[in-house]
């Protein structure tokens, strides 16, 4: 009788649960995870994507090019409702001599409970401030810079920051604010981020296609930001391809690359770049890095249509040997 019993009390709790995994069911509730690290292997060198943190997006405001309900139809498919929660994305990896960190996040520049987790996410796989030697900045927006600067202070005191001369010489200048139609906020923290950076001489700006670094090419992408730069990582002939912001929002902008967002400073452009992007790595398979897209960021686009499909990589969590193959453990020892 009492086994029964627990049967019976086990079944009750069960019977919610059940019906209400039938029912279609939106993206799960936030919670809190503090640092956050993934790492995977490019040839020979292990990447670690960085969580910053996210930001919650109201899509209805920002996004352009599209109505309201087209935008609340592509997010109902992809089981999402308007706002949406934004990854902020960084990226660590080592060269010989090196250690390299793609973007810096937010920083202190959304306040509290909103990014500034990167240091946090750094310590979590035991790399200091003071050992970056490089910072490859995508584009001089906030979310990307911000964590450049902590309370005034160079955050990575013996590192160069690598940025597109284009995107430099306009956030620096404030009167480009009107012509862009860019709040003065957007130039106030370029000011507070790479002002201090510049005035010690770590600074290192390029035009144009670039080796940067051994191995890692700059191309510029200019829409989103005048200078908007991807960077290519190559090694033992496989390749990552670090984006920046030519997408905020795969559930909406992958499927129409024409739908873009008020942080574009030249919203034709930036389609245009998404667009011939988009086609050139769903051709060629690239495996992508991307700042906003949920962590860990990393994956790839297929061509779906008219459009394109956001592709996030697959999940490992095992120690490989070098030269070793594949083989499945049910297939080996005791069962």
């Amino acid at each position: 009788m009492k086994r029964c019993r627990v049967v019976f009390y086990l079944l009750s709790a069960l019977i919610p649960a059940l019906s209400l995994a039938l029912e279609p069911q939106a993206a799960p509730g936030l919670a809190l995870q503090g640092a956050d690290h993934y790492a995977f292997t490019v040839g020979d060198i292990t990447v670690t994507a960085l969580s910053d943190g996210t930001v919650p997006q109201d899509l209805h405001v920002l996004l352009q090019g599209a109505s309201t309900e087209k935008v609340d139809g592509l997010l109902h498919k992809a089981f999402l409702a308007n706002p949406v929660e934004a990854s902020i994305n960084a990226f660590f990896f080592r060269l010989p001599g090196r250690a390299v960190l793609v973007d810096t996040g937010a920083g202190d520049f959304f306040g509290p409970g909103y990014g500034g987790k990167l240091i946090q996410s750094l310590a979590a796989i035991q790399v200091t401030p003071e050992e970056i030697t490089d910072v490859l900045l995508t584009h001089a927006h906030d979310d990307h810079m911000g964590g450049l600067v902590h309370q005034g202070k160079i955050a990575f005191p013996n590192a160069t920051v690598h940025l597109s001369k284009a995107d430099l010489d306009f956030f620096l200048n404030r009167s480009n604010s009107a012509s862009a139609n860019y709040a003065m906020s957007y130039f106030d923290q370029a000011e507070t981020a790479l002002a201090p950076c510049l005035a010690a001489g770590k600074i290192a700006t390029f035009s144009g296609t670039t080796e940067v670094l051994p191995g890692v090419t700059a191309t510029i992408h200019p829409g989103h930001t005048p200078g908007s730069t991807f960077y290519t990582l190559l090694s033992h002939g496989q390749s990552l391809v670090f984006i920046g912001d030519i997408v905020h929002v795969a559930s909406v902008q992958a499927p129409d690359p024409d739908i873009t967002i008020t942080y574009d400073v030249n919203p034709s452009l930036a389609a245009t770049v998404r667009r011939t992007a988009f086609a050139e790595f769903a051709r060629n398979r690239a495996l992508l890095a991307v700042p906003h897209l949920s962590f860990p960021g990393v994956g790839h686009v297929e061509a779906v249509g008219g459009g394109y499909h956001w592709v996030p990589v697959d999940y490992g969590n095992r120690s490989v040997s070098p030269g070793s193959t594949y083989a499945d453990p049910h297939q080996s020892g005791d069962k």
